[in-house]
């Protein structure tokens, strides 16, 4: 029997493909463009199931097993959509892939799709920090390393792609989705999503970027609002951190964005999808569309008045797969190709693009099998839970300790107060399995232990007397329990108030998908609760667990101290306990302003001059915490600031270099951070923006000498006509341990002409950090493994270039 040239792995996948595509016909094509939700049922029975808005008004009616003799693209969610037994979801599913192997001619396989937004989206799975508390940790290796435990559960469960990572840079925090970002700068969004992406993909996952691009940026905050950014906001803030993504991660797959910009959708948007991505950016993986998102064009945007006329547009701009299930790209595109209104070469470039993914991934192999792995899947195995707790440790911020109320005695008299102190879903976003999904079926257990933070701290401090009173719920718009929650905290050394936001979807939660805020108020009648335990005298630590920032300026000054985390999964309750007793010392630093004043949004710390407190308004948008800061139980010195030439040319590098020393009395971890400041250029620039950051772990009386190495790529932007350049001129760099707070600056002259850059331009700034300096007052230098610690842990946390070595690379 002779093997057909696209089955011979011997041969380059482009021939392969090229010669099945050959032997297909159109109907075989379209099918490899389209997905089909499909959940498995708590017996692991596979079947048709749905839990999104629109899904059941925008999907079309099939017969499953006529369907499949066409064959089939993808599978949507077969573990994300309700709850099942790890084990039998990936025998469901290998069922599901046999059967469609089996009831086509060619015998092709679809590729299974799950959410992994902050873990695998799954019952029973590790439930991670969310984005925007990676950021807070300042460290890609480490969400490289969760990422990289993330796709290794799912390929175990048969899982190809993950929609992963969120990229939008927060453009305005009363958005519901900033939870799901990074943070609010490109540059940090960059190097920690490069870092979730190589994880993925070195565990064989596919990463998706998502969303592309501008859904951050929409009108009022509002979800699917409308984008009124500008040509240059839109090149050199929402777009850098997918380039980089791409070009430094190796994603190979994008997300179209549900999103209009100036009138025109994402996803029927051929220069954004085509001329951008693919001819400039030389993207080769495939392009899939938000749930719904291409029947979205007929019945949302009305660019299209029929689904067919809506797969026309799509196709042509550029998107190869309709998710989550066929609407558009199904019945409807096949007989609008048979009547000549769509040309079959569309058909053709995303059916060639689906399947030399497919080939990548073995699915194209005559000794592929959909077996899982293993009989037993642990999906929260004892060492995700060690992870998810690093992570969040890590991401914990201190943002005040003005009076050292922290860490607390170890038989203090606290009294824990706040509508999140002890409930367990505080700690997770809305694309967690329980928020996401449990909430429709209240009768499945969670399925994974998640400490509450009252819990958490009475195991933190035995000695210590807890009590507890919420005081009010999350919502709540009466302030009916404050009598017993006041009473408690009168009676208390400390008062540890617990607030925050809920997770939710579309309305359902006061942070998520669709639950977005008219201000930055704490939620409901939290705000009078904590004047209340103020009003009491006794000092009050604020906790805030929340998806986003909320205004705090009304108490300053009136806290003992104030501990923000967002939503820092299921250890987080452990990691928060940890930073109040003093176990761990924080590190996190805020990938969000803290703002003071609760309107006069949208702000982010990424301004012009004029963006910034002035005399022409009475309002001042300065936050009362700023971008990039963070407290410690220890103090740093930052010496011997050094920096090379004053001159270089506008193609050249420049050096600085600081010793950073630990001079307190216990170990720590400092995050340096460089700034750019440009004074004069072609069109207004940002202030201030980060270019480059360091976290060094150091042992008391330690040192490291760290050196940044400033490319002047680094400093490029985009010009009235529309190139990305570097301009000669003075520019300042800055290293400081926060947007506003800098210690040290470097004025450089670039000299020469104004020059052009592309996307092969330098997007990282290297960093290295020398073996650390024998510590203070002690007559033993340090250990190999403190040396090789601070070496290669600060080497290897900040670029997002995952190396390590004690010099710039």
């Amino acid at each position: 029997m002779t093997t057909a040239p696209w089955r011979d792995p011997a041969l380059p996948a482009a021939a392969r493909v090229d010669d099945l595509l050959s032997r297909m016909t159109l109907q075989e094509k379209t099918a490899q463009l389209y997905g089909v939700w499909v959940g498995a049922a708590t017996d692991g029975e596979a079947r048709a199931e749905g839990v999104a808005p629109h899904q059941h008004d925008m999907t079309a009616d099939y017969d499953w097993a006529e369907l499949i003799t066409q064959g089939l693209g993808q599978l949507t969610r077969s573990f994300g959509t309700a709850p099942v037994d790890p084990a039998l979801g990936a025998q469901a599913l290998a069922r599901a892939q046999r059967r469609i192997a089996a009831a086509g001619r060619f015998g092709i396989p679809a590729v299974a799709h799950e959410e992994c937004l902050a873990g695998f989206t799954a019952w029973r799975a590790t439930a991670y920090p969310v984005p925007l508390a990676w950021g807070a940790t300042f460290d890609p290796p480490l969400i490289e390393e969760m990422a990289r435990r993330i796709g290794e559960d799912l390929r175990s469960a048969g899982v190809h792609q993950g929609l992963a990572p969120v990229l939008d840079v927060v453009r305005d925090p009363r958005w519901g989705r900033v939870e799901e970002t990074i943070g609010e700068d490109p540059y940090l969004t960059g190097t920690i999503g490069t870092a979730y992406v190589r994880g993925l993909e070195s565990a064989g996952v596919i990463a998706t970027l998502k969303h592309f691009a501008g859904y951050a940026s929409s009108a009022g905050a509002r979800n699917l609002a409308p984008v009124r950014a500008g040509v240059r906001e839109f090149a050199d803030i929402t777009l850098p951190p997918f380039e980089m993504a791409l070009r430094e991660g190796g994603a190979r797959s994008v997300m179209a964005a549900y999103n209009e910009t100036d009138g025109v959708p994402a996803s029927a948007d051929r220069a954004l999808l085509t001329e951008l991505l693919r001819e400039q950016w030389d993207f080769t993986g495939t392009v899939v569309a938000d749930y719904f998102g291409i029947g979205f064009l007929q019945t949302l945007h009305r660019v299209a008045g029929t689904p067919a006329q809506a797969a026309h547009v799509a196709l042509a701009a550029g998107i190869d797969v309709e998710l989550p299930t066929l609407k558009c790209y199904g019945k409807p595109l096949v007989e609008a190709v048979r009547a000549g209104e769509v040309p079959e070469e569309l058909v053709d470039r995303a059916a060639r693009r689906v399947l030399l993914q497919k080939c990548e991934l073995g699915l194209l192999d005559e000794d592929w099998t959909p077996e899982p792995r293993a009989s037993h899947l642990d999906l929260d195995s004892p060492a995700n839970r060690a992870l998810a707790r690093r992570v969040a440790e890590e991401s914990v911020v201190l943002l005040d300790n003005p009076d050292g109320v922290l860490p607390l005695p170890p038989d203090a008299r606290v009294a824990v107060v706040g509508p999140r102190a002890a409930d367990a879903l505080a700690m997770l976003g809305c694309y967690s399995f329980p928020s996401h999904v449990l909430t429709h079926h209240p009768e499945v257990p969670m399925g994974i232990e998640i400490p509450t933070v009252l819990e958490s701290l009475r195991a933190e401090l035995p000695d210590a007397k807890v009590t507890f009173a919420e005081g009010c719920g999350v919502s709540d718009p009466d302030p009916t329990g404050f009598e017993e929650a006041v009473a408690r905290a009168s009676e208390a050394d400390v008062c540890l108030a617990v607030l925050g936001d809920r997770a939710g979807l579309f309305g359902r939660g006061t942070s998520g998908e669709g639950c977005d805020a008219t201000d930055l108020r704490l939620p409901g009648v939290q705000a009078e609760l904590l004047d209340a335990l103020v009003a009491t005298g006794v000092p009050v630590v604020l906790v805030l667990l929340t998806g986003r920032p909320y205004a705090l300026g009304r108490w300053e000054g009136r806290l003992g101290a104030v501990v923000q985390a967002f939503f820092p999964g299921e250890e987080g309750g452990p990691a928060v306990a940890g930073v109040l007793s003093g176990r761990v010392n924080p590190s996190g630093r805020l990938p969000v302003s803290v703002p003071r004043e609760p309107g006069g949004q949208p702000w982010t710390y990424l301004q012009p001059p004029l963006g910034l407190a002035g005399e022409v308004s009475n309002l001042d948008p300065t936050p009362l915490y700023a971008f990039g800061h963070g407290r410690s139980y220890t103090s740093f010195a930052w010496e011997d600031f050094q920096g090379t030439a004053s001159e270089i040319p506008t193609d050249g590098t420049y050096d600085l270099s600081l010793t950073v020393r630990n001079t307190g009395d216990r170990a720590g971890t400092e995050v340096v951070q460089l700034y750019l400041h440009d004074p004069v250029a072609s069109v207004t620039r940002p202030d201030v923006r980060l270019i480059g950051y360091r976290r060094v772990e150091l042992e008391a009386g330690e040192a490291g000498r760290m050196t940044f190495r400033f490319h002047t790529d680094l400093s490029s932007f985009t010009d009235r006509s529309g190139r990305r350049v570097v301009e000669p001129g003075v520019l300042e760099l800055r290293l400081g341990a926060s947007s506003a707070d800098v210690r040290h600056t470097a004025r450089v002259t670039l000299n020469g002409a104004i020059r052009e850059v592309g996307s092969d331009r330098k997007v990282l700034c290297e960093v290295g950090v020398s073996a650390p300096a024998p510590p203070v007052d002690q007559d033993s230098s340090p250990t190999d493994s403190n040396r090789h610690r601070c070496t290669a842990r600060a080497t290897n946390s900040a670029s997002g270039s995952g190396s390590s070595g004690s010099s710039a690379s």
